[in-house]
């Protein structure tokens, strides 16, 4: 039997104890520089309103002029979705702002509905 034969045997007789975790104390206050949203508000993000969609040939496409009408999806007074980097993150209705169109927001979407329509668009993508 070699030397290492018998640290092994040795290390097999003895009885492994269990101990818990030690962990240092959690502490709600911010630690470290740099914790504020501060810097980060100052970035701009793209912004889109869609008002509806509609599919068509590239023919109809190279068709379309000035006045020209493309039926969208929607019904004239369903909610508009409004997008923050290609995400849907609230909805609206159309309004009119000094000759200017805007957008009153009605409902914020959720995390949580965020997340599944992201989660539907992958599997149906």
């Amino acid at each position: 039997m070699s030397s290492n034969d018998d640290s092994a045997s040795e290390a097999t007789d003895q009885e492994a104890t269990a101990r818990p975790a030690a962990f240092s104390p959690v502490n709600s206050e911010p630690q470290g520089q740099g914790l504020s949203l501060d810097f980060v508000l100052d970035i701009s993000m793209p912004v889109t309103a869609e008002l509806g969609r509609a599919s068509i040939t590239v023919r109809d496409l190279l068709q379309l002029s000035v006045g020209s009408v493309l039926e969208l999806d929607k019904a004239a007074g369903e909610p508009v979705d409004l997008y923050v980097r290609d995400v849907r993150f609230a909805r609206g209705e159309v309004v009119i702002v000094d000759n200017n169109f805007g957008l009153r927001i009605t409902e914020i979407i959720n995390p949580q509905r965020r997340i599944r329509e992201l989660t539907a668009a992958d599997q149906d993508g």
